[in-house]
């Protein structure tokens, strides 16, 4: 693996005819934001490209996709992955690309270098914000399609600029982008992103109230949602998205874990942090990663046995920090 500048990987992008850019399976609006404004970026310069992804993309995301995506069958020369961390996290249906991605884009200090060459922002808020200094670099100029995608993306990923990833650069870049493009309405993406519920979303966030468990004197915080559960509430996959910080709102939290079963005895586990905790630490024991405030990793067992896994390790990792 190769590390490159923004410039080297400006260039990179330049030389290619065409790509396929890959994001990360549960895709969020920092990595479907990257992969379309990349996307889009390569459209501008008369390049081709298409972003592939293991899972559909959420309803709820679907202003960021352009109305015309490139449908041609053709070979790429370039294949690109934005803001995906592991090369596992590219899910089933691409694992045909792992050990092949020429070029990585991407923010997690946990990543695990397996890009042939690799352009690591590890302080930036997001994806989103280390491709628009690769754009800038590029000349690509920030239109009203790139704008949505790379604001979004940043949005999302710093929690509506709440997180302390969300520093004094990043306000500038976003910033910048506001002005390229004055007329969007960002408040309404702010809003349909972080305040408006559908009516069963705000069912499930009474079920998880009821469902939260307290660890640690009240540190840690944890929710479990099997399969069974989601069966018996009818609870689309869709909504489960963005819940990871829930358990965080309790007064006194310093951890959140939500554990999400995907497969029977098969969790993913999201992990947040209020303050202190390095998360990433901790789910790198457990085989994942992220960053230090998000992050996550899979646990197969029963839904008992997992919770034990998990549990030990948080312990352990909030006694060492």
């Amino acid at each position: 693996m190769k590390q490159l500048t923004v410039k080297e990987t400006a260039k990179r992008l330049l030389d290619a005819e065409s790509a396929y850019i890959l994001i990360h399976r549960s895709p969020d609006g920092d990595c479907i934001g990257s992969g379309y404004a990349l996307a889009e970026a390569f459209r501008l310069l008369g390049k081709k490209a298409r972003v592939l992804c293991s899972d559909e993309i959420p309803k709820r995301y679907h202003f960021m996709l352009p109305e015309l995506m490139t449908l041609e069958e053709f070979e790429p020369k370039l294949i690109v992955a934005a803001d995906v961390a592991d090369e596992k996290l590219l899910g089933d249906a691409l694992s045909e690309y792992r050990g092949r991605v020429d070029l990585c884009i991407d923010h997690h200090i946990s990543n695990t270098g397996y890009a042939e060459e690799l352009c690591l922002d590890g302080k930036a808020a997001a994806a989103c914000q280390v491709l628009y200094e690769v754009l800038r670099e590029m000349n690509v100029p920030i239109t009203r399609e790139i704008a949505v995608c790379l604001y979004t993306g940043i949005a999302t990923d710093t929690g509506c600029f709440m997180y302390d990833n969300a520093g004094a650069h990043t306000h500038r870049i976003v910033a910048e982008i506001m002005d390229a493009q004055p007329d969007i309405r960002y408040a309404i993406i702010n809003r349909n992103m972080f305040t408006v519920k559908s009516m069963g979303r705000m069912q499930l966030d009474k079920i998880l109230t009821e469902l939260l468990e307290s660890y640690m004197d009240g540190k840690c915080m944890l929710v479990c949602i099997t399969k069974e559960l989601m069966d018996k509430y009818a609870i689309d996959e869709s909504e489960l998205e963005g819940i990871a910080g829930f358990p965080l709102q309790v007064e006194g939290a310093q951890v959140s874990v939500v554990m999400k079963e995907y497969e029977e005895n098969v969790f993913r586990i999201s992990m947040r942090s209020a303050d202190w905790v390095n998360v990433s630490d901790i789910c790198q024991t457990l085989g994942g990663g992220g960053h230090i405030k998000a992050a996550g990793c899979t646990i197969e067992g029963t839904a008992e046995e997992a919770k034990n896994v998990i549990l030990e390790a948080v312990a352990k990792g909030m006694a060492k920090q």
